[in-house]
């Protein structure tokens, strides 16, 4: 195997690097194949005369990346060969939605077939969020992260002081945040975003003339749920009514039995509040989209079979951008369209 190995005392990149791609190059040649065993670390360590930490550094990550294993007592072994990735990604969402696996999806898609993603959820837990991202800190060449926490209150917060210090240490060239940006996180780094506050505002302006025409607007905002969202979604809407000089009302939950009035127009967040609200409006023999309105945040096929109108980031652009973006090795900030879409349901 050593007569495959090379590492170049002359270049910048670091000794560890240089063993990682060049067994992953090997493998890729056919030199190395799967279940042969490859040289200890001390072996390793006096044939390049290389220090012992940095060829362990080099092994453990290889390990982690399910390409060598170890046997105890036995030593190493090439444990994989049929997916040797350019590009390793690890993709950290906080919660397995349906939107969220769209981004995802059109993401791994755009991506091609010369990368490997891994996804993780980390359901807003800081603590688990943390284990993850140090557990894989040296195992990836692309970390994509999609910011959302939760404080013990059930409040959302973007990231928590400990976040930002563990995200500061990832290499800028390694990073891409999707979603949900923050100021204090600088640098020549990838941001693909939406602007929840301005967002909802703009499209509930979009859709004035239609909106103008019911009475009153509840927005169904979960205050204290298992996966909270962003406040600014109430500040936009807050501004919007204000502005327009509309009478409007924030409710946690769509309650049972709920007092339906015609002339009200309901916006809901949470997919449950809709399938209640909309059951509500035909037990009461109500007109949906001439009665009472409803607007739905975030698109989903469902919806868009049932006929609801939404407000939604367009997700399908946001994983692609995200993937384009790695592909053509670009920096920068990126805002999501979010649209107004009319349907029957308004």
């Amino acid at each position: 195997m050593f007569e495959h190995i090379k590492i170049d005392n002359n270049t910048r990149i670091p000794k560890y690097q240089q063993i990682i791609d060049s067994i992953i190059t090997n493998i890729s040649l056919g030199n190395l194949s799967m279940d042969e065993k490859i040289p200890s670390i001390n072996m390793f360590s006096e044939a390049f005369n290389l220090s012992r930490d940095t060829v362990e550094k080099a092994y453990n990550i290889l390990k982690e990346r399910n390409i060598i294993t170890s046997i105890r007592g036995k030593g190493y072994y090439i444990s994989r060969t049929s997916l040797i990735s350019k590009v390793n990604i690890l993709f950290l969402v906080n919660k397995l939605s349906s939107y969220k696996m769209r981004t995802y999806n059109h993401f791994v898609n755009a991506i091609g077939a010369n990368s490997h993603t891994d996804l993780h959820i980390y359901h807003c837990d800081e603590s688990l969020f943390l284990n993850l991202l140090d557990k894989n800190k040296m195992a990836y060449d692309y970390f994509v992260i999609m910011p959302h926490f939760k404080t013990e209150a059930l409040k959302h917060v973007s990231l928590t002081e400990p976040v930002i210090e563990a995200i500061k240490k990832i290499p800028k060239d390694k990073l891409l945040i999707l979603d949900n940006i923050n100021p204090d996180i600088k640098g020549d780094l990838i941001e693909i975003y939406q602007d929840f506050e301005n967002d909802i505002y703009n499209a509930l302006k979009e859709g004035i003339a239609k909106i103008e025409k019911y009475k009153k607007i509840m927005l169904i905002y979960p205050d204290k749920a298992v996966y909270p969202y962003p406040r600014r979604i109430l500040h936009g809407f807050r501004k919007f009514c204000v502005e327009h000089q509309l009478d409007f009302e924030i409710l946690d939950e769509v309650y049972e039995d709920m007092i339906l009035k015609k002339g009200d127009l309901f916006i809901t967040i949470e997919e449950a509040d809709l399938v209640n609200l909309v059951k509500q409006v035909r037990e009461d023999e109500y007109k949906l989209g001439r009665d009472i309105g409803i607007i739905s945040y975030n698109d989903t096929p469902l919806k868009e079979l049932l006929g609801i109108t939404v407000i939604s980031t367009d997700f399908k652009i946001m994983g692609e951008t995200a993937a384009q973006m790695i592909l053509n090795k670009q920096k920068g900030k990126v805002k999501v369209p979010f649209n107004f879409i009319d349907r029957e349901s308004l």
